[in-house]
């Protein structure tokens, strides 16, 4: 059944891992996953897409679809392996090049059964999750087409190898950018009285903001405001008319994420003004909270049960996946597979164990030949009821 080896899948990830690229930007990756498919015997299905590769597996009409993602973060890496990054600056931080050979294993494994399959498994390789635009182009190039379920992956590094959790319902959050904007009035640093100081009115908000996350809503909400950056004066002696700051809100909880950008709206507006200075605030929605189909993600518990993971239910997500796009449109399941780095995502130091990647390819092959035979099944009762 298997048309590959460990070494080969281990080897595919490294040299996407030395050749990483950022979103919409991943040329090379697309024609290395291009060619290995190819020369692999796998149809290639034909998208108005400028990166990223769809291949599809079997015959009928059932269909399911497996996803990857393949693009690098803007990281410096300091592994210090001998496979690091040759982009400098690129990094793959995330695991997208150890999806990918997951996935890639997978596509080879179910082209070897190919005869055997009741359906087909169309397997997305998709472009530009880390800045949530892929899963939507994707979406409109009509990849999803047909589709009756889904299924995709991220390696947790808080895992050990050899774990698996998911969850029905809620799992990732939402990731939400906000933006503000503070107005004052610009002096000279030895004569504050004669200006609005736009970076003290700035850390008024800022703090208030915590205080607003901490203090107006419920303690058990799951719930995170973070200011990640401010930008603010360009010179020690003078009181900037102008500052900027920015961030990021999650939550799994749609009122909640209303009722939080409405409310901070409000206090930066009247925090401003109370100083005597005025105040822009912008939300831009990010991927929405990632909602599992609760039949679907116990099915893919009992498929890794089989498969021989230490099988859990995963705790609530902070981070945000762009794969919560396709659960809007289909049911299915996003799984995590422990990864045991000693440093987390998006950190210069990751380093997923590679031991990963064959169990989880042979795990979505499985997972995939009997959601298969599932749905079957499925239309089969249906037509004697």
């Amino acid at each position: 059944m298997t048309q590959f080896s460990e070494h080969q899948l281990i080897d595919w990830r490294r040299e996407l891992h030395s050749w990483p690229e950022l979103s919409g930007r991943e040329v090379e990756t697309t024609a290395r996953l291009r060619r290995w498919l190819q020369d692999a015997g796998l149809r290639l299905l034909d998208y108005p897409l400028e990166t990223g590769v769809i291949v599809e597996v079997g015959r009928g009409d059932t269909l399911i679809a497996l996803r990857a993602d393949i693009d690098a973060l803007p990281i410096h890496e300091a592994t210090g392996l001998a496979y690091r990054s040759r982009n400098s600056g690129v990094m793959h931080a995330c695991g997208h090049d150890v999806h990918s050979a997951v996935m890639l294993g997978a596509a080879l494994q179910l082209k070897a059964v190919e005869d055997q399959l009741t359906g087909r498994i169309r397997i997305l390789f998709q472009p530009a999750e880390e800045n949530a635009t892929g899963a939507r182009q994707l979406i409109n190039a009509g990849v999803l087409d047909g589709v009756q379920a889904i299924f995709g992956m991220h390696n947790e590094p808080g895992l050990p190898t050899g774990t698996f959790a998911t969850r029905g319902g809620a799992f990732y959050a939402n990731a939400d950018k906000f933006i503000v904007r503070v107005s004052g009035k610009g002096a000279h640093a030895a004569h504050p009285e004669e200006g609005v100081d736009s970076i003290v009115v700035a850390s008024q908000i800022i703090q208030a903001l915590q205080s607003l996350t901490s203090r107006s809503f419920n303690t058990l909400d799951s719930l995170v405001l973070s200011v990640t950056r401010i930008d603010a004066g360009k010179t020690w002696n003078v009181l900037p008319g102008e500052a900027e700051f920015g961030g990021t809100v999650r939550t799994h909880d749609k009122q909640v994420r209303a009722e939080l950008e409405q409310r901070a709206r409000t206090l930066v507006e009247n925090i401003a003004a109370a100083n005597g200075a005025s105040a822009s605030f912008s939300w831009h929605p990010g991927p929405p909270v990632l909602e599992n189909d609760a039949r679907w993600a116990q099915f893919a518990c009992n498929v890794a049960q089989q498969e021989g993971y230490r099988v859990q239910t995963a705790e609530l997500h902070l981070g945000g996946e762009d794969f919560a796009y396709y659960l809007q449109q289909i049911p299915g399941a996003f799984v995590s597979i422990g990864s045991a780095s000693e440093f987390g995502l998006h950190h210069g130091g990751f380093n997923p164990d590679e031991a990963l990647i064959a169990p989880a390819a042979h795990y979505f092959t499985q997972l995939a030949q009997q959601a298969l035979q599932h749905l079957n099944a499925r239309c089969r009762d249906a037509i004697l009821n």
